[in-house]
């Protein structure tokens, strides 16, 4: 299981905090069990939020181009234009 990232901590906390303290000053509860209940549904609220909040993206590599496969070459000389193709291109037969 992959573990959370700090985007996903900050949205369920903030999410936590915000709920009980909406539900606390609407409901007026005082009674034990209406806390309970209003910190429970608070904590699974914030949990919900969090799996859902969105993960980063991963970095793909970046496409191998002529001027990289150049500057790549160890004697750093660039092949004439005629012979420049896309890299991983066939070349035609003769």
């Amino acid at each position: 299981m992959p573990r959370p990232t700090l985007t996903q901590i900050l949205y369920g906390s903030a999410t936590v905090i915000a709920s009980a303290a909406a539900m606390l000053l609407l409901s007026q509860a005082g009674a034990a069990i209406a806390l309970v209940a209003i910190c429970v549904t608070a904590l699974a609220l914030g949990v919900l939020v969090a799996l859902t909040a969105p993960l980063p993206r991963s970095r793909r590599a970046p496409a191998l181009t002529a001027e990289r496969v150049v500057a790549a070459r160890p004697d750093g000389i660039a092949a004439p234009a005629a012979d420049r193709r896309p890299v991983g291109a066939q070349s035609a037969p003769h």
